[in-house]
């Protein structure tokens, strides 16, 4: 299925400086909302109490309040899923230790006038334990990132791994300032939704970049901009095919997924979005402010070539007994 003919070269080149000052934008606004108004950090990170309960009856969530103000004024409820599921977040500094140990018990005797509640789930993460998966996630992000700039510079070469890190970055920087303006809450689903992004937008571009490097060999074209423009435009029916699959898929979860996977569905829409469009205009064009050298990586390419297609002319004289 095609939504866009192959035959037709779009001039997304020509247009740039138009899409980067958009991105310069987004990522400024972005910076100044994380700066400014931070991050809606979760009993993941920075520790604290969560209790998940289930009414016997949809109750208003202002009378479960009332009930549950009485010893945890400070508590945070909402409901999720529906009128019957509701969600009580707490600081573990505002529960002494031996509340805590019997926290579901206390909260099923406040919420007694309303009836027999069950508690379905209990989570309780201290602190420095919140603290300490915050230095991992921040830790597995940039070794993700290093990891990414080691292969496509391996499989590419170094200027097109910058390429793909910078884009990395720039998808990075405004879905979590999505994130930030949002107040969407960041926990460890957030973490993963982030990680999966770099992926599908590592993925996005390296098909570009893979389109790119045959058209060099392909083509006797030595405009850059002319030969990216070619590339992109040949693979834009399967990008556009691809995201708008996984943005309907996402969008669904986000939609009829509950509040407790919102952060990640809302993070991963975002990135979506964000990492199809820097694969198309935000990676190629910094190939053309790179200097990116069309012979130069031609001359690389052939070589490259000449070496495996020796190696693969010894192999077989080595299987056949010459050697």
């Amino acid at each position: 299925m095609e939504l866009f003919s192959q035959d037709k070269i779009y001039d997304f080149m020509g247009k740039r400086k138009i899409f980067i000052s958009i991105s310069l934008i987004l990522i400024i606004l972005s910076l100044f909302s994380i700066f400014t108004k931070g991050f809606n950090w979760g009993i993941d990170f920075k520790g604290g109490i969560e209790v998940e309960v289930r009414l016997p009856k949809p109750v208003p969530i202002g009378e479960v309040r009332k009930y549950i103000s009485k010893e945890f004024p400070d508590a945070i409820i909402t409901t999720f899923g529906s009128p019957r599921e509701i969600l009580i977040k707490m600081s573990v500094k505002k529960v002494s230790p031996s509340i805590q140990k019997d926290i579901g018990i206390e909260i099923k005797k406040l919420l007694k006038p309303i009836g027999n509640v069950d508690i379905r789930r209990v989570d309780i993460v201290g602190a420095k334990v919140g603290s300490e998966l915050r230095d991992k996630g921040i830790k597995a992000l940039i070794f993700a990132i290093i990891g990414i700039l080691i292969y496509v510079a391996i499989r590419f070469e170094w200027k097109f791994a910058i390429a793909s890190v910078l884009a990395l970055f720039h998808d990075t920087i405004i879905a979590m300032g999505a994130v930030s303006f949002f107040h969407v809450e960041v926990n460890l689903d957030v973490l993963a939704a982030i990680l999966t992004l770099m992926g599908y937008s590592l993925n996005d571009t390296i098909v570009v970049f893979d389109r790119i490097r045959e058209q060099i060999m392909q083509s006797k074209i030595k405009d850059l901009a002319l030969l990216i423009n070619e590339a992109i435009s040949k693979t834009l029916s399967r990008t556009v095919l691809t995201s708008l699959t996984v943005f309907f898929v996402v969008f669904t979860l986000f939609v009829f997924g509950g509040e407790i996977i919102r952060p990640f569905s809302f993070t991963l829409l975002v990135g979506v979005v964000v990492g199809t469009y820097s694969s198309i205009f935000i990676a190629s064009p910094l190939l053309i402010w790179f200097g990116f050298n069309i012979d130069d990586y031609r001359k690389k390419l052939i070589e490259k070539e000449k070496r495996r297609k020796e190696k693969e002319r010894m192999r077989k004289m080595y299987q056949g007994g010459v050697v």
